[in-house]
């Protein structure tokens, strides 16, 4: 099947070559000819603008996008005079699904198919494959079908839920038709709020670990720090690497990312590289956004997402109006811990 990628960055490429080694057409863009050039050398029809990429798709085109939620708008608006009723255009990046619903009806108008898809794998996709959400007709995400099937991980040797009929539906192909416009982004929406939930879980349990020496250090006695009643109890140097490869082996709280965990501690234990200024790209928002609308509580999901505005020193005005009011009215000193 034929396919336009627009975005050829850390996931973009990645899933051009994965279409590609199984015999798929692919058509390139990128604001890097570089990018486009790489992938050209690997059997994808590379093009140096939009027109291009449409010359190199037969009717009706399948052109998917790979690119920030913030620059889809414009780029369909950019390709809509190159494009032909029929055509159907994707967006694969991680867009709100309100915007799904508002672009949706507009390229309806004429007579274009706009279907989103939840795409989730990151850098490790092209060999572990992608698993997709999806959002569109049905007519339309059929006829896309062998893009979605080839993109995604498959069965592998992931066991088939018990009680769970044998052939029912794709979900267990690593990819899902989640209903109409919008649906596969709010799906992926969902998914990404967990993720902050999971992530966190993680760092904070860890760095319980990583604190459980605190008995040995020694502390200057502090009227304004409440000290440690049992050092006795906080002796131990825990190996995190090891923690973490002993929990991926049954353990109930295994998980990929607690295999990522593995391998970032394995390579880095002090994870001295990182600043620990964690970002967030919007679906963690939306996703507390759709739980207060309806009235459902995500208390774990909102504390996830308010450690990383912390994370991003969103709280240093607060955190200093804290200690202002603490030597206001009892006269307390900040107490800087010792380097």
């Amino acid at each position: 099947m034929e396919l336009g990628m627009v975005g050829l960055g850390r996931m973009g490429a990645n899933m051009s070559r994965r279409l590609l080694r199984a015999g798929h057409t692919v058509a390139a863009l990128d604001r890097s000819p570089a990018n486009v050039a790489a992938l050209a050398a690997e059997g994808a029809r590379g093009a140096a603008d939009r027109a291009g990429l449409v010359a190199a798709l037969s009717q009706p085109r399948a052109i998917w996008l790979m690119i920030p939620a913030a620059a889809v708008d414009a780029e369909l608006a950019a390709l809509l005079p190159l494009l032909a009723p029929g055509d159907i255009l994707i967006d694969g990046g991680n867009s709100y699904y309100h915007d799904d619903l508002r672009r949706a009806a507009m390229l309806k108008e004429h007579g274009l198919h706009y279907v989103d898809v939840g795409t989730s794998g990151g850098v490790w996709g092209l060999e572990r494959g992608f698993c997709l959400m999806i959002g569109g007709e049905t007519e339309v995400v059929m006829h896309l079908d062998p893009i979605f099937a080839t993109l995604a991980p498959g069965a592998g040797d992931i066991p088939v839920t018990p009680g769970r009929a044998a052939g029912r539906g794709t979900a267990g192909q690593g990819y899902l038709h989640c209903g109409p416009s919008g649906a596969g982004h709010f799906v992926k929406m969902v998914h990404n709020g967990i993720e902050y939930g999971l992530m966190q879980a993680y760092a904070e349990g860890f760095n319980v670990l990583r604190h459980a020496n605190a008995g040995k250090e020694t502390r200057a006695v502090s009227a304004e720090t409440t000290p440690l009643a049992h050092p006795e109890h906080y002796q131990y140097d825990f190996d995190l690497a090891e923690v973490a490869e002993v929990w991926r082996r049954g353990s109930v709280i295994t998980s990929w990312l607690l295999d990522l965990s593995a391998i970032s501690l394995l390579g880095s234990p002090d994870l001295a590289e990182f600043a620990g200024q964690v970002s967030d790209s919007g679906e963690g928002r939306w996703t507390l956004a759709a739980a207060i609308d309806e009235a459902v509580p995500a208390p774990v999901l909102s504390a996830a997402l308010y450690s990383r505005f912390e994370s991003r020193r969103q709280a240093e005005f607060a955190n200093k109006l804290l200690s202002a009011l603490r030597f206001q009215f009892g006269g307390h000193l900040e107490h800087k811990p010792q380097p």
